[in-house]
């Protein structure tokens, strides 16, 4: 068997920033085993698989099944991934439609092409207020004795954002330094699955982003995911209300970097816009 893979450098207009993922590209559905061996052979935070349905071809067909697996198991929602996804359709297979569908556990994903970008049309998982006390011994994992804004829990993506206090900066975001292993003994109940540590924005530095943040997520395999499409789900909706902005551009600030354009819409549903480098292309054989 041999299968089109690439890997894309999402988030980013330039080589080797972003998040990069594997995108394979699916003629007849796999073995389960088989996508999850795939993906840790690739090794990268995730390695989408985008999947062919019957009567359609990947430069004409509209619609296509999406799966997302991490090293270590398979996601419900992958941002970056997705976006990558659709720069293999849109900018090597000359997808001819103007938008596409991707059929996933998370329901039906709408990507379309604008400009030099792609905007994909994503569920916004507004997060809940927490108690702090009740992850006491996770946040000083986390974030050290730096001080915290607050806390809120995303049930449906199982993300828990902390927000540091505004007298922290963008440097004391970069310099954290979470042990994976110290992670994973301070939380083992199976209620979260990545933390996100988000940080109101510097206005007036150019580009004026909105809101920083560093995604961390050894739960499924990822110490740190440089860029963070599903996280946005989450931070979007917070620092929309805390903002009181719809539209939003925010930064991740992992070593690699990534910038994403954010816009809550009218249904209640997020637009997240970036851009993607396709930087290899090959054939996986099995």
């Amino acid at each position: 068997m041999e299968i089109p893979i690439f890997t894309v450098d999402a988030f980013t207009n330039v080589p080797f920033k972003g998040n990069p993922a594997a995108v394979c590209l699916i003629e007849n559905e796999l073995q389960d085993d088989l996508y999850q061996s795939i993906a840790s052979e690739m090794n990268l935070s995730e390695t989408a698989f985008v999947i062919k349905h019957k009567s359609m071809d990947f430069s004409t067909g509209s619609r296509f099944g999406l799966r997302w697996f991490t090293p270590k198991s398979e996601v419900a929602l992958c941002g970056h991934a997705t976006l990558a996804s659709s720069a293999v359709l849109f900018y090597l297979k000359k997808n001819i439609n103007p938008f596409v569908v991707f059929e996933t556990m998370s329901g039906e994903l709408c990507v379309r092409r604008h400009e030099d970008s792609i905007i994909m049309d994503f569920p916004l998982n507004k997060p809940q207020p927490q108690d702090q006390c009740e992850f006491k011994h996770l946040l000083t994992a986390v974030v050290g004795d730096l001080p915290i804004e607050c806390v809120c829990y995303s049930p449906t993506t199982k993300k828990l954002m902390i927000r540091l206090a505004d007298t922290c900066d963008r440097s004391d975001l970069v310099s954290l330094r979470p042990e994976a292993e110290s992670l994973l003994r301070s939380e083992t109940t199976g209620k979260i699955k990545s933390v996100v540590v988000t940080l109101k924005g510097a206005q007036n530095a150019q580009p004026g982003y909105d809101f920083y943040s560093r995604n961390f997520a050894p739960w499924v395999g990822i110490p740190e995911d440089p860029v963070t499409g599903s996280a946005h789900t989450v931070l979007a909706g917070y620092w929309s209300e805390k903002l009181k902005k719809k539209k939003m551009l925010a930064y991740q600030c992992s070593s690699r970097g990534g910038e994403l354009k954010l816009e809550i819409r009218d249904d209640g549903r997020l637009d997240i816009t970036g851009q993607a480098q396709i930087i290899l292309q090959g054939t996986l054989k099995i």
